[in-house]
C-alpha cells in the first residue's frame, strides 16, 4: 500500500538501478517488452458517465483564462517539480491551459503541451509546442515510445473516461526512469467530472489515482504526497474576524493538495 503523508516530503530522484548490487554492471536500460499494458480495468461503465455527455471539445472550445486552483495549490506544485524534475528533461504537460505551473528558473529540454482549447495553450509560456486532442475520445498519442522524462497532469485527472489507456500511453511515452506526476485538489467542473470522482471522497480519489498506475504494466508503486490546510488554523484565525472562518459552510483555508507520483520501470540488461 502506498504511504500517504500528511505534510509534504519531497524524495529525491529514484537510485540509478545501479547503485544496488548486482552480479553484473547493466550494459544498456531498455523498456520493459509489456511496459504501457494494461493488466485490468479500474473503471466500469457508470464509473465513466458525466452530468454532461457533450463533447469534451465542446465545452472547451471557448478559453477560459482563470486559474483553476489558488497560489498556495500553485506554490506547492512548483516546488515538487523543483525536487522532482531534473534540468534538460524533455517533458510532457498532459490536459494543461495557458498557466504554466513550471518553476520560471527551470531550464528544461523540450516542454510540449497537449490540450482542448489552442487559444490556452498559444498563451502558456512554456510550451514549445501544443497538440490539441480530446483523450476521452483519442487516447493515443503519436509520439514515439520513450519520448519523455517526465509527464505531468495538473488538476485534470478528475476528467478522464478512459484513464487505463491514457495511463498505458504515458507508460509507452516515458523513458526507463521517466516521472509520471498527477496533482489535483477538491475543484472540478461538477458537470465534466466522471462519475466515481464524484461520488467519491478526497481519500478514495487519491486511491482511485493510484489503482490508476497500479492497473498499468511498467509503473514503479505510486507514492502519495498531500497537504490539507487547518481550516482553523494560522493569521485568519487569530485576527478579529478569524471567528467567522469557523462558521458552519464558509470555506476557509487553501486548496488542499494531493499528488500520485510513480516512475518508469527500470530494466537492466546484463552481459
Amino acid at each position: 500500500m502506498p504511504i500517504l503523508t500528511s505534510h509534504l516530503h519531497f524524495n529525491p530522484w529514484p537510485p540509478s538501478p545501479s547503485s544496488h548490487p548486482k552480479p553484473k554492471a547493466p550494459t544498456t536500460i531498455t523498456n520493459s517488452a509489456n511496459s504501457g499494458k494494461i493488466k485490468r480495468l479500474v473503471l466500469t461503465p457508470r464509473d465513466r458517465t458525466k452530468l454532461n455527455p457533450d463533447p469534451d471539445r465542446d465545452f472547451y472550445a471557448y478559453p477560459r483564462f482563470v486559474t483553476h486552483v489558488d497560489d498556495s495549490f500553485i506554490s506547492t506544485i512548483k516546488n515538487l517539480y523543483r525536487e522532482r524534475l531534473r534540468p534538460g528533461m524533455d517533458v510532457l504537460d498532459l490536459m494543461s491551459s495557458w498557466v504554466s505551473h513550471l518553476p520560471e528558473e527551470a531550464a528544461y529540454g523540450r516542454v510540449v503541451g497537449h490540450g482542448l482549447n489552442a487559444q490556452e495553450l498559444a498563451r502558456n509560456p512554456r510550451l514549445e509546442y501544443f497538440v490539441v486532442k480530446d483523450l476521452n475520445s483519442e487516447p493515443e498519442f503519436e509520439f514515439e515510445s520513450g519520448s519523455f522524462d517526465a509527464v505531468l497532469c495538473t488538476v485534470s485527472v478528475q476528467y478522464l473516461q478512459q484513464p487505463e489507456k491514457v495511463f498505458a500511453e504515458v507508460a509507452r511515452m516515458l523513458r526507463p526512469g521517466g516521472v509520471f506526476i498527477v496533482s489535483f485538489s477538491n475543484r472540478l467542473f461538477y458537470e465534466k467530472a466522471i462519475a466515481a470522482w464524484r461520488d467519491g471522497t478526497a481519500y478514495s480519489r487519491v486511491q482511485l489515482v493510484v489503482q490508476y498506475f497500479q492497473c498499468v504494466e511498467g509503473f514503479t508503486q505510486p507514492e502519495v504526497v498531500r497537504q490539507v490546510a487547518s481550516p482553523s488554523g494560522g493569521e485568519d484565525a487569530a485576527s478579529p474576524l478569524g471567528w467567522i472562518k469557523k462558521l458552519p459552510g464558509f470555506m476557509s483555508g487553501s486548496d488542499p493538495f494531493y499528488a500520485v507520483i510513480a516512475y518508469k520501470n527500470f530494466k537492466p540488461v546484463y552481459d
